[in-house]
């Protein structure tokens, strides 16, 4: 399971609404010990969208027990081929996430989001977005 940045900023949030699924699957898994992956560009976004250092301490401290999927020349070259086949069936996605969506394709994981966006592109390539359980 490779996990975005919507899903991560929710569950660090003190004032999350209770009871979000995603949020609620994510800590399953990580109780589980399920595999669950992200990405350095996923970690810069958090550390980037909260303020001060005890956020930053908190997101580097969880962040630090999960694996990082590091995307390679091929991952960037197949996120701006999505990218395009994405906008030539009129589907807006951005570049980090053609990359998210790509390594989920390459690696065949389920993505978990909050990111309605990520189901427009899965009409398009074959992704998987977590649905509930």
């Amino acid at each position: 399971m490779l996990v975005d940045t919507s899903v991560w900023s929710l569950a660090l949030r003190r004032d999350a609404p209770a009871g979000v699924p995603e949020v609620q699957a994510l800590e399953r898994a990580l109780k589980a010990g399920e595999m669950v992956l992200t990405t350095g560009l996923v970690l810069q976004e958090l550390l980037q969208g909260f303020s001060g250092p005890k956020a930053r301490d908190a997101i580097l401290e969880r962040f630090g027990h999960l694996p990082l999927l590091v995307p390679d020349r091929a991952d960037h070259v197949e996120a701006a081929d999505l990218r395009n086949r994405c906008r030539r069936r009129g589907v807006q996605i951005g570049t980090v996430d053609a990359l998210l969506a790509g390594l989920c394709l390459r690696y065949d994981l389920t993505l978990l989001t909050i990111d309605a966006d990520f189901s427009q592109v899965a009409s398009v390539a074959p992704l998987s977005v977590w649905r509930g359980e």
